[in-house]
């Protein structure tokens, strides 16, 4: 039977029900009704940014059974959703009050695969386009004058980010299950929550650092050996944040390891001159967006007793996070001058000083949405950064 059908047919089951006298079940939407019925019914809770229906059965009968009239006004009026509320998800599930709208993995993936999914965030690309892009400025500077980045170790490059962003995940909330129940943006985790056992989040990281050990074969003798030395760093990343302030300076150190290793899939070697500026200004970028980020912790930080460098800057944030982005942009200059990049890359170079500018003068460090939205943001200055490389390089 077609939905629609069934929709009206469970209509007219109510209708008949209510003609006979026997009490409904309570029926509580979400929006305002335009006139309310004649009988004492539960206050609405508008919600206007959602424009949610949503029909609540309960056990419990109702207290004032509705009239055969009341209830075909409100039957005729409610429909089903079309998404329902999520059991969990990886990050807040609230901006402004408002419910987040369910993700691509929610509507999409099956119900046995979603914990794994939002395990390795894959319904939060963000953190993936922050570990790509290092890679692939990387890839793009070591390209021959004249030439493009070479598509084929983009396209290993990008998988293996998602990969190890994911592999990166699962051990984080390994290790922070028993303080991530305690964090109010990220109590509702896959290990936090319940929806996964330790043990199948370690049969998970098996399987994704399989899958990486496959890309990471199809390079060559010397990018086989640094790449798997970025490992230690991706294990050791999650437990700085109990022993100092600098937790976001280890994740810099990690999460730009690919400027090292795309140039080295490329060249074979390493040009301290290019790269060691490209590594630096990556792990600076990195301060910058994850002490915006952090800051949306830190009242729950300081009450689990782990550290961050939104804690020890404190009220200074903006001053350190300005100095670290002009020691980003600083670096970027001195790798591309070193590199020999045509004058195409400055412009872009200033595009993207522009947009860290941009976060870090109007970023509303005490508002969890606005840090969020500006975190968000730097996905854009790795893209500045990457198409001024890509043309610096072609007319180079």
């Amino acid at each position: 039977m077609a939905p629609s059908a069934l929709l009206r047919a469970a209509a007219a089951a109510l209708r008949r029900r209510a003609r006979i006298a026997a009490p409904l079940q309570s029926i509580s939407p979400l929006t305002h009704t335009p006139t309310p019925p004649p009988f004492p019914f539960p206050d609405p809770t508008p919600i206007p940014a959602a424009r949610r229906h949503l029909i609540t059965l309960t056990r419990r009968p109702c207290p004032n059974p509705p009239s055969a009239a009341a209830s075909s006004y409100y039957v005729d009026r409610i429909l089903l959703p079309s998404t329902f509320s999520r059991p969990f998800s990886t990050e807040e599930g609230k901006e402004d009050g408002v419910p987040a709208a369910a993700s691509w993995v929610e509507r999409r993936l099956p119900e046995a695969a979603r914990p794994y999914a939002m395990l390795a965030r894959l319904d939060k690309p963000i953190g993936t386009w922050l570990l790509a892009w290092p890679c692939m400025w990387s890839i793009a500077i070591a390209a021959m004058p004249g030439e493009l980045p070479d598509l084929q170790m983009l396209g290993l490059f990008g998988c293996g980010a998602i990969l190890l962003r994911g592999a990166g995940c699962t051990v984080n909330d390994l290790l922070d299950r028993d303080i991530d129940n305690k964090v109010e943006r990220t109590k509702s985790r896959p290990f936090a929550s319940g929806a996964l056992t330790p043990t199948q989040g370690v049969c998970f990281l098996g399987s994704q650092l399989l899958l990486g050990l496959g890309i990471l074969l199809q390079l060559n003798n010397f990018s086989r050996v640094l790449g798997a030395s970025s490992l230690l760093l991706v294990f050791t990343y999650p437990l700085m944040k109990r022993f100092t302030f600098w937790p976001q300076a280890f994740l810099g150190l990690t999460f730009n390891w690919g400027a090292l290793l795309g140039w080295a899939a490329i060249k074979g070697s390493l040009d301290p001159a290019v790269i060691v500026p490209l590594y630096t200004a990556g792990i600076c970028w990195t301060l910058v967006y994850d002490t915006i980020y952090a800051h949306q912790d830190k009242e729950d930080d300081l009450k689990v007793g782990v550290k961050s460098t939104a804690l020890r800057f404190g009220d200074l944030t903006k001053q350190w996070i300005s100095a670290f982005g002009a020691a980003s942009i600083g670096s970027l200059a001195l790798s591309g001058y070193n590199a020999e990049l045509a004058w195409p890359y400055y412009p872009l170079l200033t595009a993207a000083a522009a947009q860290l500018a941009w976060q870090i003068s109007t970023v509303d460090l005490s508002d969890r949405a606005d840090c969020n939205r500006k975190f968000v943001s730097n996905k854009w200055f790795g893209a500045l950064v990457f198409w001024g490389i890509v043309f610096g390089r072609l007319t180079s």
